[in-house]
């Protein structure tokens, strides 16, 4: 068993409209060079999932987003990211704005097949206010009210990990997982990028096969990009890249995105945007945060 595309063939399993869910958490492990191959495609009307960072910001900026469904959209030490704020201020998206806790708990529904999960988070706030669809109901064995939290089910996950094998075992060893089994799960199409493709005896060694989170019957593709989720961090192996992120954060008031996409995106190969950034040696040796 074979799953192992090449990058260029990403966009072909992809359709307008579709709801794709995107791995990672801010500026942390995010399969940013499939989101590079999107934003070089004429996809557009997505629906996005994600714990954002660049990659919503970036797909905003670029007009592929209708809707998005997030919890924060962040580069950590920039709190807010730019051309997300840009586009969310100017009104240019549906949105979805629910607690991380919540959106979780969507994704857990769509994994298990259940419409929803109810729970106590949101009551009493404007979660519910400003989210007409979310539906406020009765407990049937006593008197108390719930949340309803609906499944958020997805058309295809995006996520980055550190190695797979072409059978589509995934493996990540950085110290939090995030979301990314439950995007898996909730989604009909997970496609992985990672870091390095392996021989499949990899893991059959407990000590390799215990970074395995998710069963690779719900991985239906598996991509080899090394550095692949540069700007952000791919722990233990590199950390994000600051400065990058700096100039990028300034690109919002000094150029804007199509300046930023040209100089890193268009046209280019990942290669050669690798190129443009340092290189994949400078990437590996970016130092990994602390906290």
């Amino acid at each position: 068993m074979n799953k192992e595309l090449q990058l260029q063939q990403l966009v072909g399993q992809l359709r307008d409209g579709m709801t794709i869910g995107i791995g990672g958490w801010g500026p942390r492990r995010k399969p940013m060079a499939l989101v590079r191959e999107i934003l070089k495609s004429d996809l557009k009307d997505l629906t996005i999932v994600s714990y954002g960072g660049a990659d919503v910001g970036m797909l905003c900026a670029a007009g592929k987003v209708k809707k998005l469904v997030f919890a924060f959209v962040s580069l950590d030490f920039i709190p807010l990211e730019p051309y997300f704020r840009e586009a969310r201020q100017n009104g240019e998206l549906e949105v979805m704005e629910i607690d991380e806790g919540m959106m979780l708990l969507g994704l857990r529904a769509a994994a298990w097949g259940c419409p929803f999960i109810p729970t106590k988070i949101g009551l009493g706030t404007d979660v519910i206010r400003n989210n007409p669809d979310l539906k406020v109901i009765d407990s049937p064995y006593d008197e108390k009210e719930w949340v309803a939290m609906p499944a958020l089910k997805l058309d295809v996950a995006l996520i980055h990990a550190d190695r797979a094998d072409r059978r589509g075992v995934c493996q990540i060893k950085g110290p939090d997982l995030y979301m990314d089994d439950w995007m898996a799960r909730a989604a009909d199409t997970t496609i992985v990028s990672c870091e390095e493709l392996v021989d499949s005896e990899t893991f059959t060694d407990e000590n390799e096969a215990r970074f395995v989170f998710w069963e690779r019957t719900q991985t239906q593709a598996v991509i080899e990009v090394p550095g692949g989720a540069h700007p952000s961090s791919c722990t233990p192996l590199y950390g994000f890249d600051i400065p990058h992120f700096q100039a990028y954060n300034a690109s919002a008031k000094e150029g804007g995105f199509a300046a930023y996409f040209e100089n890193y995106i268009q046209g280019k190969t990942e290669q050669e945007y690798q190129a443009a950034v340092g290189g994949l040696d400078a990437i590996r040796a970016l130092p990994l945060p602390v906290y």
